[in-house]
């Protein structure tokens, strides 16, 4: 079992490794061993697989054995999605919000989780049990990095990784923040790049990501 303190202590450590966390919508397994292959070349090793897809957990899988590579799943809604997580090999959480349930799931299975935030009262919610690392989703719809900053203002001791709507052209503007560990992005892994195989141009979409600057 993990401690909300060493869950968001963990989360850290994994926000810390690179400024961008690939978000990732696999249709295909085939892409799945490949595509982390590209990324953690480029630069990226933190890599969340979004269970929107019936082959999510499959996925999870094949990148689980890419050497360099940390693999963790997106979306987690319920205590079964947690188990099922585990089971494929994932070695974190991500998700949109956050649950007791989802939260009891994720620290019984001693799974760390990033848990959504999208207002000052959840981010409060989620320190107030120990979190303080937590996914401000979804960005750019609720109020971008101005209502992040705001938000940093009285809850300082809180950190994030924001996810939604963030693209290289506003990117900057997260990593600016003292509040901001690292930002969640789909651009690195275009799904037209996937289709056509071009793994070389999805390395270097992960090596400029790599190379971004933050606070």
């Amino acid at each position: 079992m993990i401690t909300p303190a060493a869950a968001s202590l963990e989360s850290e450590k994994l926000c810390r490794l690179a400024p961008v966390i690939p978000v990732l919508v696999i249709d295909d397994v085939a892409h799945a061993a490949p595509l982390a292959q590209a990324l953690v070349k480029g630069g990226l090793p933190v890599l969340e697989v979004t269970l929107r897809t019936p082959c999510a957990l499959e996925a999870i899988a094949e990148m689980a054995k890419v050497e360099g590579g940390v693999v963790g799943a997106g979306t987690l809604l319920t205590a079964d999605d947690v188990q099922k997580a585990v089971d494929a090999g994932a070695r974190f959480g991500v998700s949109p919000g956050a649950t007791d349930k989802l939260l009891d799931a994720c620290e019984e299975a001693n799974l760390p989780l990033l848990p959504g935030a999208a207002s000052a009262s959840e981010a409060m919610a989620l320190l107030e049990r120990g979190y303080t690392v937590q996914k401000f989703f979804p960005a750019e719809a609720a109020g971008g990095a101005k209502a992040l900053k705001a938000i940093g203002a009285p809850l300082p001791q809180v950190r994030f990784c924001p996810t939604g709507g963030i693209s290289i052209g506003n990117i900057a503007d997260y990593l600016g923040l003292s509040n901001v560990l690292c930002c969640g992005g789909s651009w690195v892994a275009p799904k037209d790049k996937m289709l056509s195989g071009d793994w070389e141009g999805i390395t270097a979409l992960a090596a400029e990501a790599a190379a971004l600057p933050r606070n």
